[in-house]
């Protein structure tokens, strides 16, 4: 049974909690003081606390402290009558678990009271385990250990110490330019220069300027001579990314370097050597480009000596769950927030999203996940909306609304391999909906209907991200909806 602490010095706060959460699958433990609550924490091993800031015999910030050394890893959640913009900032960067203002919503109050225990049951039976040594250098930054990036790793070894140019094809996100560095880190020219320059984001003007260089003069504003990105990677590599919206023009020039292994400033006449090894890489179809007349077929063949295909993310199998523990360790030193695990419902959203930004996109979520989070293990409430919305990717929530045939179908077209966790989590929602709509919102009927006891329900409705209209329990004891405590 769950244990919840309530330290504060309001007897009015300490009966709100005993009555809003009394029942048989919850223990409600209370003290009146920082002293009396260190000693209860030490014997009843709380499983989350609430702490009022304002405390009789020592400030909450500093019991805070006093209670991370006792247990460095409870869910501790501030509540405050007085709260400034100074003590939340400070309460959070001690690492609480989230910061409430009096008075007290019982409905928030409650979901988020669920959550914490959620986090405390998966923090006292996760199993980290230790993290693997990677090498060192860039080539650290592909993860991966799916059948198609063995290919990948194979295919870098096998091209990396050969002085040939390299084509890199891939989806938006795939991390097209961590191969190129890859190639650079393991190829004879490791100790030489490596420079990416993307073709896309410089105007056609400008690009020119960028590769080969101008002397002075040569237009307006070049007020002196400036050396290119080819002469600044002599006898090292140049990576050119997005080379597919490259102009006309500069395809012409590219092509001559990559013959001749010289070029001109940009206006001027001096034919200057370079030893550049160049790896090229774009999402577009070239030879489609090439039918179109938009890139020069004698480019594309000299371009593509060797071909890397990087897969997107949703035909990467299992290395989504290594992705993101990877990210989750990167970003969590990066903004100093340790994250341990990813809770099951989680990596069930982060399954059955589609991924259109790849690695890219998922970066960019979990790190938004983690500034977002309020303890150490990943819930479904931490992500983006997106990731729990779209419903031509991920399973609706409504299971009679889906023929079975067809959402099975949709699933395997979009090359899902976590099937069977989609559809119970499609069941379960469905089913637990259904039952608390017919209770009314009352979970400990629902739990009876159900079979599960109620905080195996409660552990389900928070994983599952079941909005519940619950029933509150005011002073006189009726219950209503919607009720509030101040103090």
């Amino acid at each position: 049974m769950p244990i919840l602490m309530v330290i504060d010095d309001e007897e009015s706060i300490l009966h709100f909690f005993r009555r809003a959460f009394h029942g048989p699958d919850i223990r409600v433990v209370t003290a009146a003081s920082a002293v009396e609550g260190l000693e209860r924490i030490a014997e009843d091993r709380p499983d989350v606390i609430l702490l009022d800031i304002d405390l009789p015999d020592q400030s909450g910030l500093e019991a805070f402290r006093r209670i991370r050394r006792l247990d460095s890893e409870v869910p501790i959640i501030f509540i405050t009558g007085h709260g400034t913009t100074t003590t939340t900032i400070e309460a959070m960067s001690l690492g609480a678990y989230e910061y409430l203002l009096k008075p007290l919503e019982l409905d928030p109050l409650c979901d988020l009271v669920e959550r914490a225990i959620e986090t405390s049951r998966l923090l006292r039976t996760v199993t980290v385990a230790a993290e693997e040594g990677q090498p060192d250098g860039v080539a650290d930054l592909l993860v991966g250990r799916c059948p198609a990036m063995q290919e990948i790793y194979k295919a870098i070894g096998r091209v990396a110490p050969q002085d040939v140019t390299v084509l890199i094809l891939g989806e938006t996100g795939t991390g097209k330019e961590l191969v190129a560095r890859a190639i650079h880190h393991y190829s004879r020219r490791s100790s030489g220069p490596l420079q990416a320059i993307n073709c896309a984001a410089i105007p056609e003007s400008l690009l020119e300027s960028e590769l080969f260089g101008h002397e002075k003069g040569a237009f307006t504003g070049a007020d002196r001579r400036r050396a290119g990105r080819f002469e600044q990677c002599h006898g090292g590599t140049l990576f050119l990314d997005e080379i597919g919206d490259m102009p006309p023009l500069t395809q012409t020039k590219i092509l001559r370097v990559l013959q001749e292994q010289q070029f001109e400033r940009v206006g001027g006449g001096e034919a200057i050597q370079t030893d550049v090894r160049v790896i090229v890489a774009t999402n577009r179809d070239l030879e489609e480009a090439i039918t179109a007349g938009r890139f020069r077929s004698d480019l594309y063949y000299r371009l593509n000596v060797y071909t890397i295909w990087l897969p997107p993310l949703r035909e990467r199998g299992e290395d989504l769950p290594l992705l993101a523990a990877h990210f989750l360790r990167r970003f969590g030193r990066e903004l100093g927030k340790e994250m341990l695990d990813i809770a099951p419902a989680t990596m069930v959203l982060l399954r059955r999203y589609s991924w259109p930004g790849n690695v890219r996109e998922l970066q960019s979520v979990l790190k938004q996940a983690l500034i977002q989070a309020t303890g150490p293990i990943l819930l479904p409430g931490f992500l983006p909306p997106a990731l729990s919305a779209a419903p031509d990717q991920a399973p609706s929530a409504a299971l009679h609304s889906i023929d079975m045939d067809q959402f099975i179908t949709r699933r395997l077209q979009a090359g899902t391999v976590n099937l069977y966790a989609e559809w119970l989590a499609l069941a379960e929602r469905d089913l637990i909906g259904r039952v608390l709509s017919h209770t009314e919102g009352n979970r400990l009927q629902a739990a009876k209907i159900l079979g599960i006891n109620r905080s195996t329900l409660r552990i389900k409705i928070a994983a599952l991200g079941i909005a519940v209209d619950r029933p509150t329990f005011p002073a006189d004891g009726r219950p209503s909806r919607g009720g509030s405590m101040s103090g």
